[in-house]
C-alpha cells in the first residue's frame, strides 16, 4: 500500500474525495490517501506543499500561482473546480457598516499573507477603485479568529466561501455587505515537484478515481441532502451552490493561467510572469 498525504479545507467541495476514501476506491488501487483538513487555508498549505510536508493539496488557484512564481516547488496536477468561488465580504453584525463603500481605507481580516482572503481583498479593492496602497490587513488564522476579530473590531471586514459563512450570517454574528466572484475557476489539485517525478503512476491513478467520482458526482441521489448534513448548511443554500458548481477534469488552461498573473501582477502581488511549464505538470 502507498501512502499519500493530501490536504484541503473542510468545505463542501472537497467531499468528492472523502466518499472515494471511504468506500475504499483508493485502497483497491493500492494508495492509502491520507487526507488532513487544513481551516487556515491556502496560505498554509502553500507553506505545507513548499516543507514537502504533504503530497498533494486541493488549493486555490491565485494562492498557489503567486506561490509557484515565489519559488515553491510544486505544480498543478489538474483544475478541479472550474467555476469560480463566490467569496462573501462579511462585517461583524454589531458593527455600524451598511454599505460596501463604507470599507475603504479599513482594514480586512486574513487567514495568513497569501492565502485567499488576502488576495481577493485587493481583486475586491481594485473592482471598487480603491487605492490598492491603503489596504490593511489583520491576520486571524481561520473562521474563528475572523468571529472574534469581526465582533471586538481587531479587524473590520473579512473575505470567505459565501456558502460556509452562510450559517454565520444566518446567526446574526456576520453581515455579509456583498459578494466577490474569482475571476477564474477557483480550486486547484497540486503535488510537489518531487512527487510528481517520483509516483507518476500513482498520481494517474488517482486522478481516474477522483474523475469519476467529481464526473458523477451530482448524480448521487440525495446528495445535496447529505451535504447539507454533513457541513452543517441549509438545504436551499446548498442546492443554490450546486447549480453554480461545476467539478473539473482537465488541466488548467494556459489562457487561465495567463489571466491570473496578469492579475496579481496588475495588483503587484508578484514580480513577473513566468512561462506555463513552470506551473502545469
Amino acid at each position: 500500500m502507498k501512502s499519500v498525504k493530501i490536504i484541503g479545507v473542510p468545505e463542501h467541495f472537497n467531499l468528492p474525495w472523502h466518499l472515494a476514501i471511504e468506500e475504499g476506491a483508493f485502497a483497491e488501487r493500492g494508495i492509502d490517501l491520507q487526507w488532513e483538513d487544513i481551516p487556515e487555508g491556502t496560505g498554509k498549505m502553500c507553506q505545507l506543499l513548499e516543507k514537502g510536508d504533504t503530497d498533494l493539496a486541493i488549493i486555490l488557484t491565485e494562492g498557489i500561482i503567486k506561490s509557484i512564481s515565489e519559488g515553491n516547488p510544486s505544480k498543478i496536477i489538474q483544475e478541479y473546480i472550474a467555476t469560480p468561488l463566490l467569496w462573501g465580504i462579511h462585517v461583524g453584525a454589531q458593527r455600524s457598516f451598511k454599505q460596501l463603500s463604507e470599507l475603504e481605507n479599513t482594514k480586512a481580516a486574513v487567514s495568513r499573507f497569501g492565502s485567499g482572503s488576502h488576495l481577493m481583498a485587493y481583486v475586491n479593492a481594485k473592482n471598487n477603485e480603491w487605492n490598492l496602497n491603503d489596504l490593511a490587513f489583520e491576520v486571524i488564522n481561520n473562521l474563528d479568529g475572523a468571529k472574534q476579530a469581526l465582533t471586538d473590531g481587531t479587524a473590520d471586514y473579512f473575505m470567505w466561501e459565501h456558502y460556509t459563512t452562510k450559517p454565520l450570517v444566518d446567526e446574526g454574528v456576520f453581515r455579509r455587505l456583498g459578494d466577490c466572484p474569482t475571476p477564474w475557476p477557483c480550486f486547484m489539485l497540486v503535488g510537489t515537484d518531487s512527487f510528481i517525478q517520483e509516483q507518476p503512476n500513482v498520481i494517474n491513478h488517482i486522478l481516474e478515481i477522483i474523475n469519476l467520482y467529481t464526473s458523477e458526482f451530482k448524480n448521487i441521489p440525495s446528495i445535496d441532502r447529505t451535504l447539507a448534513n454533513r457541513y452543517e448548511q441549509q438545504l436551499p443554500d446548498i442546492q443554490e451552490w450546486m447549480t453554480t458548481t461545476e467539478w473539473s477534469q482537465s488541466q488548467l488552461r494556459v489562457k487561465t493561467l495567463v489571466k491570473v498573473q496578469e492579475t496579481l501582477l496588475d495588483l503587484n502581488l508578484i514580480t513577473n510572469q513566468l512561462p506555463s511549464k513552470d506551473f502545469l505538470r
